[in-house]
């Protein structure tokens, strides 16, 4: 099992350990429901080590990335972090990605930590000009600070305007209490806040840092339980869920990050072919109407007929209620369309509602 910089912290502070993805992590503190309502509120500090980073560069880096990537990195500027889905040559998603560029000849890659030996392979497959590919996961560290007083905390420990870092904009160099970062205006939980980079050697000071000069502010460490429950209700995908080698970025809402303009990408033929025919399943939310909490693969029915499943569904603590996401045919995507969920053998009236759930709070 692999452990982040900060797993003996994380036992210290009581963290709950479970394994994600090969990783022992802590899913809660203090609980799963308050920790989220901090977050919403105040803020909260995750430890998201686990992510896979990697450096891609060389003469021919943007060619190379934009022919794997389904968004145009030709359009991003310097400083600027670009998400885009990667996808394999029929469509389905290989990873969606978050890419920071530098400069044209450098970029750092985050992935998805249980795909990142899949994603590594897969650059290397697909290798092309004059490009070299770094996997820096183990001697980096990365948190995530999120939440409406974010900025403020942060700001506490650095010398840097922070406010002029503009949403999916970063800064490098960024000394944090005396330690070298980089810090991006990105995050996971539909609230304003950072994420922070740095050698996996400072991780701990900085950390007990942020928790010491934020504690005023209300900030509290977040586990991976909360995580999950802030970007459900955000609607912002997960791989394995809304995401997979099954299902494509047009099935999963995220059509504005394929660029079928561009010259070629991998999966590009596919993709156009499905947008001209029209995309078959749709990801779409729906609230519950009778008792009961959707979960992930339950069956979802409409008149009569089972019509797709769901990909994530529980309780939202910011709403106080049970919705869910799921992958529908199209046709019963429509808003009010009146779905049944198979929970335990037995069928539950929900509604199909608008996307997100939650009013996204990013500062741009």
């Amino acid at each position: 099992m692999k452990k982040t910089p900060l797993y003996e912290v994380h036992c210290k502070l009581g963290g709950k350990i479970i394994d994600f993805a090969g990783w022992q992590l802590p899913v809660q503190y203090t609980g799963i429901l308050e920790e989220h309502r901090q977050v919403r509120s105040a803020a909260g500090l995750f430890d998201v080590s686990h992510m896979g980073r990697i450096m891609v560069e060389g003469k021919d880096a943007e060619y190379f990335l934009n022919k794997m990537l389904t968004n145009d990195i030709t359009t991003a500027k310097d400083n600027q972090a670009v998400y885009s889905p990667m996808c394999y040559h029929h469509g389905g998603v290989v990873d969606d990605l978050l890419v920071y560029r530098f400069n044209q000849e450098k970029y750092l890659v985050v992935v998805n930590a249980s795909n990142t030996e899949k994603d590594l392979a897969w650059f290397r497959e697909n290798l092309e000009g004059k490009v070299e590919i770094k996997d820096i996961s183990d001697e980096t560290a990365q948190f995530a600070i999120q939440g409406p007083n974010a900025e403020r905390i942060l700001q506490k420990l650095t010398d840097e305007d922070l406010s002029k870092i503009k949403f999916y904009r970063f800064l490098d160099k960024v000394q944090l209490s005396g330690i070298n970062t980089l810090v991006s205006r990105t995050g996971y939980t539909g609230e304003d806040g950072f994420e922070i980079y740095l050698s996996a050697g400072g991780a701990v000071k900085l950390w007990e840092e942020l928790l010491e000069k934020g504690k005023e502010e209300g900030l509290v460490p977040v586990g991976l339980g909360a995580r999950d429950t802030l970007r459900f209700e955000a609607a912002l995908p997960l791989y394995g869920h809304e995401l997979s080698e099954e299902i494509t970025p047009f099935e999963a809402g995220l059509g504005w990050f394929v660029k079928l303009s561009k010259e070629n990408f991998i999966g590009k033929k596919a993709l156009a072919e499905q947008k001209e025919n029209g995309v078959p399943r749709i990801l779409t939310g729906f609230e519950m109407i009778d008792r009961g909490v959707p979960r992930k693969d339950y069956e979802v029915f409409s008149d009569g007929r089972k019509v797709g499943y769901v990909t994530t569904g529980g309780f939202a603590p910011s709403l106080e209620k049970n919705i869910g996401l799921a992958l529908l045919e199209a046709e019963y995507s429509n808003e009010g369309t009146m779905l049944e969920i198979i929970i335990r053998n037995k069928p539950a009236r929900a509604v199909v509602v608008k996307k997100p759930f939650y009013k996204k709070k990013y500062q741009k």
